[in-house]
């Protein structure tokens, strides 16, 4: 059974830092594309960053590219977001995810993620 279990999340204010962690156990870690997604209210589930299972391919969504950066430590199944340059706009919900075949590239498309985390919310006041 894979669990992935979110944390880092809070409030902070326009222009501050966080860092949400992803803790990945029920398959080996290292052999799976990771992902980070948002969904602020009313709105649907958006892409953030994904991290390849060898860390060579890290796409990221247009709006946080230049103040994200997502990371993976293999040896602890874990995947980070560090989040620099918050805006109001990030505030959201942050779900983790994790690719449902093996190896392969860093996908952006939420099918490709079969299994996801409960979320962390993020709140980026002004």
């Amino acid at each position: 059974q894979v669990q992935l279990v979110e944390s880092g999340g809070g409030l902070v204010q326009a222009g501050g830092s966080l860092r949400l962690s992803c803790g990945a156990s029920g398959r080996i870690f290292s052999m799976h594309t990771m992902g980070w997604f948002r969904q602020a209210p009313g709105k649907e589930r958006e892409f953030v960053a994904a991290i390849s299972w060898n860390a060579e391919s890290t796409p990221y969504a247009d709006s946080v590219k230049g103040r994200f950066t997502i990371s993976r430590d293999n040896a602890k199944n874990t995947v980070y977001l560090q989040m620099s340059s918050l805006k109001p706009e990030d505030t959201a919900v942050y779900y983790c995810a994790q690719r449902a075949l093996a190896y392969g590239p860093a996908h952006t498309t939420r099918g490709e993620y079969a299994y996801w985390g409960q979320g962390t919310q993020v709140t980026v006041s002004s």
